[in-house]
């Protein structure tokens, strides 16, 4: 029979829950009271009191159950979550019974839940007389999703009955379908089919389910039939949302399909082996793997990992599924046929509804030849060009991850190696036969030591080998190192063959041990660089180990020099004046002679600070200096009566005189002076004949061209040879203070003073003798031939000042100069 939309409220009501088999509920969510209707009461075997407690309405829920459905309500009265929930209740007389529990929470005007109402439903109740009647059809066709609407149709298709959720899903009220054919509340082009369907479950009185948009094709409504004698009942439910998932659904497992990275879906689990498998790759997968889809498929992602698989990498990645949080790795894998490719991989966890983990998906990228550059780049970084050993970074690296540990530090030796004369290759044959030689050395260095010894260059000649005692190499450092270096010096010692050319060399080699002090990585190669310039000076083609005391001494230096540089922004550099005699003992000229007061050292000798000046080019500006103010002197003396004769000799440093501008500050100060070039007397050293003698020779040319005085000093000490002496434009021999010490006493002495007087008159050259204390070793030498004298005899060098007094007083002859005494 049909229902009539007409009936009273509380009748239609009662009358739905007796023909659904359910029950009416509502909880106050501030008091927690329940309401029951009379037939959700008969539903649990209770008379119908209509009120109780949460305690005593949960407490029917079997205990498997109870809690959930006592979580769904607390969360619905918290945040308003609706829900619809299976579960069974065991009534008061002990009867079991399966129920579908719906809620959904109303609010206030302040938006506050104020109370929940629901449902709760038998699900098929066995005692329902008759397979085709109404209230079976709705306990049978009862589906678990939310949001339907209920609705009858006659034997003819034509609606009997509609609630207000099938008004509102079929946006009409139900005085305007009550009558009219089900399917013309469908789109047009549907009906047809759709009324062949619904006709032929009715007649055949089978159940019916469709999905169909609805007249003005904005949502997509599910229906579900199911006969009674009647005609049908029908659940109706909006599935726009669930429509428009599955076409999303379908769109993006066309482009996953068609993407160019690599995509996996596995199953949720287990996470021990043989781990999740897989469920699902794209075109991607199978074209850079070389896997079939069958091949894989039911099988886990490890068959794509093989020997260099990163064991550290796939920890991370069981670390994350463990966790279900998402991670992203760079793994080599390996294709079907063994090749090895780097991918890039994001995982990904995939959550349900309920936040209940059901997949993984995992993308990546072939990133093999963005991996192949980063190591090109690395190598670049990280290792010399020209020889293929590391560079000085990768060494740092290495040698600092050795000292790192402090309780575990590993012992070793640090050897810096350092060509012996590489330069006088590279400028007399060219820079391409030394890059050859470097090479060539390089093989070597490597051929002297163990694997996984660190042999590296850190620029130009030099370069550095680690050793370090590990478990699989066991080392005594000082042995160790000292047998390593006795192998470097002989098989760096063997000839090179280079392009029409056989180069022989040999290398000095600085060692120092680490690993008992915790030295840092630049205090080490400081100590092994000092070693190897003490075993330069001590003749080269040698090996030294490092010594407390050689950084005592280059902490000094390091010292004196920061003072020195100090000394010359505040111009504490003065120059004293040393008189040089003829042989009537009056004066000829003086000798510039730079001194150094310093505020806390005092009075520093020049033998001290003139090599650290050399060291750092502060020679340079220091002796143009010395250079301009000697001029600058002899400019004074130019009309002063009794000086006007004088000259003034200035030493020249080997690094000064090579210095590229060193002619031309010369010129620029005899000009800027206007002095006559030959009162300058310019002392040059002997190490200027060690090496570059042809450029020496044409800068001695130029200065002498001038009209400049050229006096060799220390003759004798040093690189004294006949055949590059005949060719210096020199004007004076000069005897060194050692000759002359011990002239007397010394027949050696005494030979070589009158070897080089006598070589001075057969060049024709004048001789000076510097040093000279008694009247006894200037009469000696005097008697041999030399008549200038220079030394505390005559006078001590004297500062400007007192230099013009001993000057005045020997110009009036109140002053015996023999007496060397001022």
């Amino acid at each position: 029979m049909s229902i009539s939309h007409t009936l009273p409220t509380a009748t239609l009501v009662s009358l739905l829950e007796r023909s659904a088999h359910a029950g009416w509920w509502s909880l106050d969510a501030a008091a927690g009271q329940w309401t029951w209707s009379p037939q959700l009461a008969r539903l649990h075997d209770v008379p119908a009191h209509g009120t109780s407690t949460s305690d005593e309405a949960l407490a029917f829920y079997a205990a498997p159950w109870r809690e959930r459905i006592a979580g769904c309500v607390d969360r619905c009265c918290r945040d308003g979550i609706a829900f619809d929930e299976e579960a069974q209740i065991v009534t008061r007389q002990g009867r079991p019974l399966w129920v579908r529990v719906l809620g959904e929470a109303v609010r206030g005007p302040d938006g506050r839940v104020v109370r929940v109402e629901g449902l709760v439903q038998e699900i098929a109740p066995t005692e329902t007389a008759g397979e085709g009647s109404l209230r079976r059809s709705l306990a049978v066709g009862a589906s678990p999703a939310g949001g339907q609407a209920f609705a009858t149709v006659d034997t003819e298709g034509r609606w009997t009955y509609l609630d207000a959720a099938a008004e509102q899903l079929l946006r009409a009220p139900a005085g305007a379908l009550l009558g009219r054919s089900l399917w013309n509340s469908f789109q047009k082009t549907g009906r047809l089919r759709l009324e062949e369907r619904v006709r032929a479950a009715l007649a055949s009185h089978e159940p019916v389910e469709f999905e169909e948009p609805d007249t003005r094709q904005s949502r997509w409504l599910e229906v579900r039939g199911q006969p009674f004698e009647g005609g049908m009942a029908l659940r109706l439910a909006d599935v726009t949302a669930r429509r428009k998932s599955q076409e999303q659904l379908r769109l993006l497992e066309g482009s996953i399909a068609r993407l160019n990275d690599i995509v996996i879906i596995t199953e949720a689990g287990p996470f021990n082996a043989p781990g999740p498998r897989i469920v699902f790759v794209n075109e991607a997968f199978e074209t850079r793997t070389g896997y079939g889809r069958d091949e894989v498929l039911g099988r886990t992602p490890r068959l794509l990992q093989g020997p260099e698989t990163q064991r550290d990498r796939l920890d991370r990645v069981r670390d994350a599924l463990e966790e279900w949080r998402p991670v992203r790795v760079d793994l080599i894998n390996y294709r079907k046929n063994g090749e090895a490719f780097w991918v890039d991989l994001d995982i990904s966890p995939v959550w349900d509804k309920a936040r209940k983990l059901t997949h993984w998906v995992a993308v990546g990228r072939d990133v093999t030849e963005r991996k192949i550059a980063e190591e090109k780049i690395q190598y670049l970084a990280f290792y010399d060009a020209l020889t293929k050993l590391p560079n000085r970074q990768l060494l740092l690296d290495r040698l600092q991850e050795s000292l790192a540990n402090r309780h575990q530090t590993r012992e070793g030796a640090l050897m810096f190696i350092d060509l012996d004369n590489f330069k006088v290759l590279n400028d007399t044959l060219g820079h391409q036969k030394g890059d050859l030689l470097l090479q060539q050395v390089a093989e070597r260095l490597r051929s002297c030591v163990s694997k996984g010894d660190t042999v590296a260059r850190l620029g130009g000649d030099e370069f550095v080998i680690l050793l370090e005692n590990r478990k699989d190499k066991p080392l005594d450092p000082a042995a160790g190192a000292r047998s390593v270096a006795e192998r470097i010096l002989a098989a760096l010692g063997e000839p090179y063959v280079l392009p029409g050319y056989l180069h022989h060399s040999t290398c000095s080699i600085g060692v120092t041990l680490f690993g008992k002090t915790p030295w840092t990585v630049s205090e080490l190669l400081k100590q092994a660089d000092l070693a190897m310039y003490q075993a330069k000076s001590a003749g080269r083609n040698t090996v030294c180990f490092f010594d407390p005391e050689m950084q005592a001494v280059a902490t000094a230096n390091a010292t004196l020099a920061a003072d020195l540089r100090q000394a010359w922004r505040e111009r504490q550099f003065q120059i004293d004046y040393q008189p040089q005699v003829g042989p009537d003992g009056r004066m000829t000229g003086v000798e510039a002679l730079l001194r150094w007061q310093h505020l806390q050292r005092g009075v520093v000798p020049p033998e001290q600070f003139i090599p650290i000046a050399e060291e750092t080019s502060l020679i340079i500006p220091i002796g143009r200096w010395v250079l301009d103010t000697a001029c600058a002197q002899l400019k004074a003396w130019e009309n002063q009566p009794g000086r006007d004769h004088l000259s003034i000799a200035v030493n020249v440093s080997v690094r000064q005189f090579r210095h590229p501008e060193f002619v031309d500050e010369v010129m620029s100060a005899i000009k800027e002076s206007g002095i006559a070039p030959h009162k300058l007397k310019l002392e040059l050293t002997e190490s200027l004949l060690a090496d570059g003698i042809e450029v020496t020779v044409a800068k001695m040319g130029n200065l002498k061209a001038m009209g400049v005085a050229l006096s060799l000093d220390d003759f004798g000490m040093g690189y004294s040879s006949l055949s590059y002496l005949k060719r210096l434009p020199l004007d004076q021999l000069k005897i060194d203070r050692e000759f002359v010490k011990d002239v007397l006493t010394d027949a050696n002495d005494a030979a070589i003073a009158r070897t080089i007087i006598g070589l001075a008159q057969s060049l024709h050259l004048e001789v000076i003798a510097e040093g000279v204390e008694t009247e006894a070793q200037r009469d000696f030498l005097a008697r041999q031939g030399c008549h200038a004298f220079q030394g505390y005899l005559f006078c001590r060098p004297l500062p400007l000042q007192r230099l013009e007094a001993f000057i005045d007083a020997q110009l009036s002859g109140q002053l015996e100069i023999q007496s060397g005494t001022i």
